[in-house]
């Protein structure tokens, strides 16, 4: 048995869809999904050595506004799902105004973040948060909103890569974004080399600066590309293509419905833990920016089953896509075990790096960080406990993703984030019941509802008979010339 069991690992590890091909695409969207990931953890844990009422103010705030910006962020995702598509059915041409309808959705995806921008006062008042933090939640929610327009941009402009399972330029360019976003960070969150301590609000500046910056360096790549330019046809006038704009909309805009909600769920969880408490909001903020450290790098991960995935759809093969969805799943899980494990065994030191630093003055309310850290343990229980859960459900997702099964997904999502994470855990946080366990094991049950679900849909098959590119004469796919 131990023969017949080792056999299957040089099967697993090559062609089409296997371990091999998964790491060269998922390995540097893991990369790039970390170069983000250590971007926000910096941010945080210099907030967190600036002022405790920071630290607890920047989660909420940056969540609220990466729910605005996020549903745009989906939509413009979808670009590398039709990219895929077309270079797996052997239509290069078709690239370049696929491409260019999500640069133009994103254009006017900024426009409409400058006027929500404004929303942050109400939006924290609502929520009830002490005093000492509502201003700080909304001038880091109108810095970050006023430049969204740069992320949905970069996501949409980075899609044209992944979608041809060009990652390594997508790893490349967020490094670069991430190694000149810590410098910013450090120089105006504590006034240093010459520019004003502007804490929370440098922050936010030094987000967007790097956005902007991420932009600029994918526009060049695409634009000095030869084959860009003559296969596909990015040199065309980049006029609107209606009926290209449609199709991106038509899976675009459930999937930016889904990760609105996923991300309003957890807006609706901060805020609600919020109620609680400062040592419970500050815990809780600390908690999940150490939880980046897991989830985003397993999103590179997804968003290469979705590559894979789309690229067997375009080719109508979808047993390769199940066969990559199934390798990148264990791939996933073994990191999930890997990091959960430290989470376990080493809580103390992650938690320490928050500490605000010695001889740092802090604003009146901050609790003191001994108490953070005690309940910041048991938080980075429930953390380990359900990242292998939400291995299941981002891999899964991304697949369904890349099949175009976007619209199951949103209504997944809507069911999941009301009925199982925001109104359990509104009752039981205004009943008084449980303390901080209660809405922690509300989101721990949320995670579970979504990997059944997701996980069921996918097996189902549906998937494999729809369709997102129209059809065209000729092969119906294979190998391009």
């Amino acid at each position: 048995m131990a023969g017949a069991q080792s056999s299957k690992w040089p099967d697993r590890w090559q062609g089409p869809g296997g371990y091999r091909e998964a790491l060269a695409i998922g390995a540097p969207l893991m990369v790039s999904m970390g170069s983000y990931t250590l971007m926000q953890f910096t941010d945080r844990v210099f907030l967190g050595r600036h002022s405790a009422s920071e630290i607890a103010a920047s989660v909420p705030a940056g969540i609220a506004s990466f729910l605005f910006i996020g549903f745009f962020m989906g939509v413009a995702s979808c670009v590398s799902v039709l990219v895929a598509q077309y270079a797996g059915a052997c239509r290069p041409e078709r690239v370049g105004p696929a491409l260019w309808q999500g640069v133009w959705f994103s254009l006017a995806a900024a426009a409409i973040l400058a006027g929500l921008a404004f929303l942050g006062g109400p939006i924290f008042a609502w929520a009830g948060h002490p005093a000492q933090v509502r201003a700080l939640e909304a001038d880091y929610f109108f810095v970050l909103t006023l430049g969204g327009g740069f992320m949905v941009l970069s996501t949409a402009l980075s899609s044209y890569f992944s979608g041809l399972e060009r990652t390594v330029p997508v790893m490349l360019v967020n490094l670069a974004g991430a190694a000149l976003n810590i410098p910013l960070d450090y120089a105006l969150i504590f006034g240093k080399w010459g520019a004003p301590e502007l804490g929370i609000h440098g922050a936010a500046l030094a987000t967007v600066a790097g956005s902007a910056i991420i932009c600029l360096f994918f526009f060049a790549l695409i634009l000095l590309s030869p084959e860009a330019r003559l296969r596909h046809r990015i040199a065309a006038l980049p006029r609107p293509e209606p009926e290209m704009l449609l199709r991106l909309l038509r899976i675009g805009l459930p999937a930016g419905v889904q990760f609105f909600l996923d991300i309003l769920a957890l807006t609706g969880f901060s805020l609600l833990v919020g109620r609680l408490g400062m040592v419970e909001l500050s815990a809780t903020n600390i908690a999940f920016s150490i939880n980046s450290l897991t989830y985003l790098p397993v999103i590179g991960l997804s968003i290469a089953a979705s590559i894979l995935v789309g690229r067997s759809q375009g080719q109508k093969r979808p047993d390769i896509a199940q066969r990559a969805t199934g390798n990148i799943l264990r791939l996933s899980l073994g990191w999930m075990w890997m990091v959960g494990l430290v989470f376990v065994l080493l809580p103390g030191p992650l938690l320490d790096l928050f500490e605000t630093a010695p001889g740092l003055a802090t604003l009146p309310g901050d609790p003191a960080f001994a108490d953070i850290r005690r309940m910041g343990v048991v938080l980075l229980r429930y953390v380990a406990l359900y990242s292998l859960i939400d291995g299941v459900s981002i891999v899964y997702f991304g697949a369904l993703k890349g099949a175009g099964d976007t619209r199951f997904v949103m209504l997944t999502m809507l069911a999941a984030s009301v009925g199982v994470l925001i109104l359990p855990a509104w009752a039981l946080v205004e009943s008084g019941t449980g303390g901080i366990h209660a809405p922690w094991l509300c989101l721990t049950a949320y995670i579970a509802a979504l990997a059944c679900a997701f996980a069921l849909r996918f097996r189902g098959g549906h998937w494999r008979r729809i369709k997102v590119i129209e059809e065209a004469p000729g092969p119906a796919g294979g190998t391009c010339p």
